[in-house]
């Protein structure tokens, strides 16, 4: 599969290292250049590239930069996808620590992947945002063990939904669907299931267990 990464931090750099090695096409980009990808690229083979070219080409785009700097991304980052593809978005809003007050999601109550993709202009499937990077690496296990950890994964569009609960399945987690992008406060942070290390039936009491109210500490 070709997938393309936008954002080579924790998650994307680990995503690298895990994609490229279960034999994927991967073109990682970064706001620095590909110039300072060097080393992930020798380390894992993917190809470094401008963020306006990693989406070429890509059956599934990879979306793991800060929150606030989503609108920053150039206009037509998604050009020459193919058909049909998925955008995974890996996100989070910390608006105490990062990324300062965002109307929109404080006061029109926008879920935060609802702001995102509105920013993208593409459907986005929400993935990721609450996995420790380290997990990607450290925690693959085959379907059916018993330490198999579930991720969380919403979206609308479930063509996208489904094709990228198929390449986690791969990576090694098992999933949960969890309902639209708007319903995807169920697993924002300080939600039962975010950070959540634990299996399908943790995982959907978690995400059943969540409140909508936006907890002091996550608020702007």
């Amino acid at each position: 599969m070709k997938i393309g990464i936008i954002g080579a931090g924790n998650i994307g750099g680990n995503l690298t290292r895990r994609l490229t090695a279960l034999g994927h096409e991967v073109r990682v980009a970064n706001s620095r250049g590909p110039e300072t990808l060097a080393a992930l690229a020798e380390e894992t083979g993917a190809t470094p590239v401008p963020v306006t070219e990693a989406a070429r080409g890509a059956e599934i785009v990879v979306v793991t930069v800060p929150f606030k700097n989503t609108p920053d991304l150039p206009a037509g980052i998604f050009d020459g996808a193919a058909e049909g593809f998925a955008v995974i978005d890996t996100n989070n809003y910390y608006p105490r620590e990062r990324d300062g007050r965002i109307a929109a999601v404080e006061d029109e109550g926008l879920t935060e992947s609802r702001w995102t993709e509105r920013q993208l202009g593409h459907p986005v499937i929400k993935a990721f945002n609450g996995t420790y990077a380290i997990d990607i690496l450290e925690r693959p296990r085959p379907a059916g063990d018993p330490d198999r950890m579930a991720l969380p994964v919403a979206g609308d569009d479930e063509g996208a939904k489904k094709a990228v609960r198929a390449l986690i399945d791969e990576l090694g987690f098992d999933t949960v669907d969890a309902g639209g992008i708007d319903d995807s406060w169920r697993q924002q942070p300080a939600t039962p299931v975010y950070g959540l290390r634990a299996g399908v039936e943790a995982v959907t009491r978690a995400l059943a267990e969540a409140s909508p109210v936006r907890t002091p500490e996550f608020s702007g």
